[in-house]
């Protein structure tokens, strides 16, 4: 159509030659992305739809005025008129190669990617490792030297020295190796951080996916309160009911269409604290990948809870805190060697002696009294003390691991059932209930109350599927590392 449309308008076709030639040369020069030549295929879209409508004008005004002798031109445009609006429609309409207006697409596994990212208190945590390596370079620092100066009335009279003490020992490699630990105290907690950060991640995804599938389940029955209102209407007209079942019915349509808004303002709720989480602008929207049904893998409650010695976040920070004891317990023991000072300088103005000599000093401190004694033995208890804590906590977090399992046994369990038995079950007794309604067998009660049944039945079963993705979390946060894949 555009070839017939350029042999037919001449002018127009020269008027846009320019342009398509600089636009096409650009293109031959400058190779672009997907994305670049998705935007340029719309342009050419727009532009060929602003010339099929410039054609179409132009042959609209040369019907209209063509052969004004003959006094048919009126009919010609007006014959024209339906065809030129019509094309002006379709070339108008979007087409099908345009992108979509929804959200961008988005699975679990990306949405807890994006939470580690992008999450403003997990960042936060992340900038305690600053801190560390900021102590770690205060552990690598050296003692100053002194600078003094003496005037005297005895001799000699005057005199400068430098006073540099010097750390015998390993000390400062025992003060590195101490704030290291104490920067990987740092990192665990960090991790806890990150674990929750991963939990509420997971667990906002599944709300925003059960408040969607919340929507539309609701959205369903609204549409058999009207069928069944339809119904109802039906056989009033034909006398076979009063019109009280056709007023029932009407009450069961407005209740369902108040629930179904209730519902999509708690999904709009759940897709804010979803974005929240997830530092995106509020309005954000998304495309699931994944619902509420998704099937976990399959674990074992002995892998799960080896696998809990150790990842979980508790046992970390407390063999955490034993490297940071042992570390320090070295330091005090280096710090049993006292520290050696030299003094060095010059004396002036000593006569008849000299006018200058040279000076210097070393001094030490015995370790006679006090070789942190007290130290090293409350070192040594704390270690004690750590090690029981260690032994304990293993045993609460064996217990708490297997809570967490059984509790997301149980959960499938019952998720598996409901899918299985009562789903099937009572939406086949509400079928069976609107048939018999519809020949007259039964009242609209014993309808109303089968849809109810139903929603019930329904509504259970997707807490229940929340529950199941909320167990799980749990049970991964409990573990301490991933389980989506094993």
């Amino acid at each position: 159509m555009l070839a017939v449309m350029r042999a037919s308008c001449p002018h127009v076709l020269r008027r846009d030659a320019s342009a398509t030639a600089a636009e096409t040369a650009a293109l031959r020069d400058n190779p672009v992305t997907s994305v670049t030549d998705r935007e340029s295929a719309k342009k050419g879209t727009r532009r060929d739809a602003r010339f099929v409508v410039r054609c179409l004008v132009c042959r609209f005004q040369r019907q209209s005025y063509a052969n004004p002798a003959d006094g048919r031109g009126g009919d010609r445009a007006v014959k024209a008129l339906p065809s030129f609006l019509l094309i002006l429609l379709v070339t108008a309409a979007p087409t099908g190669g345009q992108e979509s207006q929804g959200g961008a697409r988005l699975t679990l596994q990306a949405a807890l990617d994006l939470a580690d990212k992008q999450n403003l208190d997990l960042a936060a945590a992340r900038q305690r490792r600053f801190v560390s390596r900021a102590g770690v370079q205060i552990a690598k620092e050296r003692p100053n030297p002194t600078f003094g100066f003496t005037a005297l009335r005895d001799t000699p009279h005057e005199g400068w020295f430098f006073d540099q003490p010097l750390e015998l020992g390993g000390k400062r490699g025992h003060r590195i190796n101490v704030a290291q630990q104490e920067g990987g105290v740092t990192d665990v907690e960090i991790s806890t951080v990150a674990r929750q950060v991963r939990r509420s991640a997971r667990e906002a995804f599944y709300r925003l996916a059960f408040a969607r599938a919340e929507s539309e389940r609701l959205a369903q029955v609204v549409k058999l309160a009207e069928r069944l209102k339809q119904i109802a209407q039906q056989r009033f007209e034909a006398g076979a009911v009063p019109q009280l079942e056709v007023v029932q019915a009407e009450v069961e349509v407005s209740r369902a269409q108040a629930d179904l808004e209730v519902a999509r303002q708690e999904e709009k709720v759940a897709l804010s604290q979803f974005n929240a989480l997830l530092n995106e602008p509020a309005a954000t929207a998304w495309e699931l990948a994944g619902g509420l049904e998704d099937p976990p893998p399959a674990w074992s409650v002995e892998e799960l809870v080896q696998r809990a010695y150790r990842a979980n976040a508790e046992l970390q920070h407390l063999a955490q805190e034993e490297k940071v004891e042992e570390s320090r317990r070295g330091l005090l023991k280096a710090e049993r060697i006292p520290n050696l000072d030299l003094q060095y300088g010059l004396d002036f103005n000593s006569p008849p002696d000299f006018r200058v000599g040279p000076r210097g000093q070393l001094s030490l401190t015995l370790p006679i009294f006090s070789r942190n004694q007290g130290e090293i033995a409350q070192s040594l208890a704390s270690q004690r003390v750590l090690e029981a804590e260690t032994t304990a906590r293993k045993r609460a977090v064996a217990g708490m691991v297997e809570e967490a399992y059984f509790d997301w046994n149980a959960q499938q369990t019952q998720a598996g059932i409901y899918r299985q038995t009562l789903v099937p079950a009572v939406r086949k007794l509400e079928g069976m209930a609107e048939e018999s309604y519809r020949a007259g067998k039964a009242t609209i009660l014993v309808v109303l109350d089968a849809q109810r049944n139903v929603q019930d039945v329904e509504r259970t079963y997707q807490q229940g599927l929340l529950a199941l993705q909320s167990a799980f979390a749990s049970l991964e946060e409990a573990v301490g590392a991933p389980l989506d894949q094993k």
